[in-house]
């Protein structure tokens, strides 16, 4: 069945799309899937793996110079809740596919698990979750066919460290998602909103706080994983197919990470805005002397609700021109935020204020598109820069991680003076990193 796959003879099945956020355009038979029942989660991965193919048949050879080969091992369904279910390549038994997905090399075959994970993820994340998860997993068998296999990880492991291959995975993921949102895929269509909550997904895959790059089965935190999947978006298959370790930053060793704040440590709520203004100042101060304008330091101050500056709201934290003033919710959005995310995602949301502030100081809108992502790239900009630091405040790659949290979950940090900010997550989070990676240039400063 699966030479039947390979050779573009999926079923479709006309109707209506699966349950769940409707990212099936016409649903394929897994009738070639190694222990399906057919349902509707392993009706979703069948028109995932068989569009992602597609993809590959014809990206693969301009991308690569050499003709692309189907998978000869197939894919794999797993019910990990049965006694009875057949282990999955690479697995000696079923359980070991529990809440997973993955590439088996030896066996070239894709597994993933219908009972624990596939279904989790898209109660959660929604259907694009899965795209994305089982994109990613083909993704490991294209760099598999374009040279970096088991045997060159194994001996040339500072070449090929397990992040760098990871990452790899994640752009071409990001690469085939990219052609499924402009409408080339025949069973696949996936929104903008759709896509910001499959994101979610990626990044609870991430590393936990500390792990070293180096480590065998390193993914990357948050920030390296969207980062990833945004250039593969943004610039296609072949930028992911030259990432090296030369080319490629990983937050793991390129940013500072100091000790407390590595283990997951978080500052309370008063500390935070206290040590992160007070570093806010002394940045943005040298940002405008620069340019030869003066840096008014803004008064930060606590209100009860959501900031009411002139203008329009901003959200839980603002900048009020007429007063050259900082507005923090202290009682409700803020620090429910700081909580549930963690306490960069309250200096994320603060450095973005600063960022409008400076704009106002440089004599530039606060009001319209520019100045919301102007404000958003300048917060990304400094967190670069406080993140390399080696002494003083700095930052660990987990509250890179809160910082993409706070992005994805709403558009606070990208809100101009009136209120307005940048509709999607993906937008917003590729505006703040392309700040943090390039500095203030990137954010039409120069």
């Amino acid at each position: 069945m699966a030479a039947l796959l390979g050779a573009g003879c999926a079923a479709t099945v006309p109707g209506t799309p699966v349950a769940g956020d409707g990212v099936s355009r016409g649903e394929v038979d897994p009738f070639f899937v190694h222990g399906t029942d057919g349902g509707p989660t392993d009706r979703l991965a069948a028109s995932t793996v068989t569009d992602v193919l597609q993809f590959w048949r014809q990206r693969f050879e301009p991308t690569f110079g050499k003709p692309w080969r189907d998978l000869r091992g197939g894919f794999y369904s797993v019910d990990t809740n049965s006694r009875t279910a057949r282990p999955a390549p690479c697995t000696s038994k079923a359980a070991e596919v529990e809440g997973n997905a993955f590439y088996c090399p030896g066996e070239d075959a894709i597994a993933w698990d219908r009972a624990a994970l596939l279904p989790v993820l898209r109660e959660e994340f929604g259907d694009a979750a899965v795209v994305v998860v089982l994109a990613h997993e083909l993704g490991h068998a294209v760099h598999h066919r374009a040279g970096i296999g088991v045997a060159e990880q194994r001996e040339q492991p500072q070449r090929y460290p397990t992040i760098l291959t990871e990452a790899m995975a994640d752009c071409y993921a990001g690469a085939f998602v990219r052609w499924v949102s402009d409408g080339q895929a025949p069973h696949l269509r996936i929104t903008g909103e759709q896509l910001d909550s499959a994101l979610g997904a990626l990044i609870t895959f991430r590393d936990p706080v500390g792990t070293s790059r180096a480590d065998s089965g390193a993914h990357g935190n948050a920030f390296d994983r969207v980062s990833a999947f945004q250039d593969g978006f943004r610039q296609g298959p072949k930028l992911c197919a030259g990432m090296t370790v030369h080319n490629r930053t990983f937050t793991q060793t390129s940013f500072a990470s100091f000790e407390d704040r590595a283990t997951g440590g978080n500052l309370d709520f008063g500390r935070i805005v206290e040590s992160v203004g007070d570093d806010l100042d002394g940045y943005f101060a040298s940002l405008l002397s620069e340019r030869g304008k003066a840096w008014e330091k803004p008064t930060i101050r606590a209100t009860r609700g959501v900031p009411g500056c002139e203008g329009g709201r901003q959200g839980p934290v603002a900048f009020c021109p007429n007063t050259r003033s900082i507005e923090l919710d202290t009682s409700d959005i803020l620090p429910e935020l700081h909580k549930q995310i963690g306490d960069y995602a309250t200096g994320t949301l603060l450095a973005s204020r600063y960022g409008m502030a400076s704009l106002v100081a440089l004599g530039r809108r606060a009001d319209g598109d520019d100045a919301g992502r102007t404000a958003l790239c300048l917060a990304g900009a400094y967190t670069g820069a406080i993140a390399a630091r080696r002494e003083g405040f700095g930052l660990s790659p987990g509250d890179l991680d809160e910082a993409v949290q706070v992005l994805l979950a709403d558009d606070y940090a990208s809100r101009d003076l009136w209120g307005r900010g940048i509709d999607s997550g993906f937008d917003r989070v590729d505006v703040f990193r392309d700040g943090a990676l390039n500095g203030p240039k990137a954010c039409g400063l120069n």
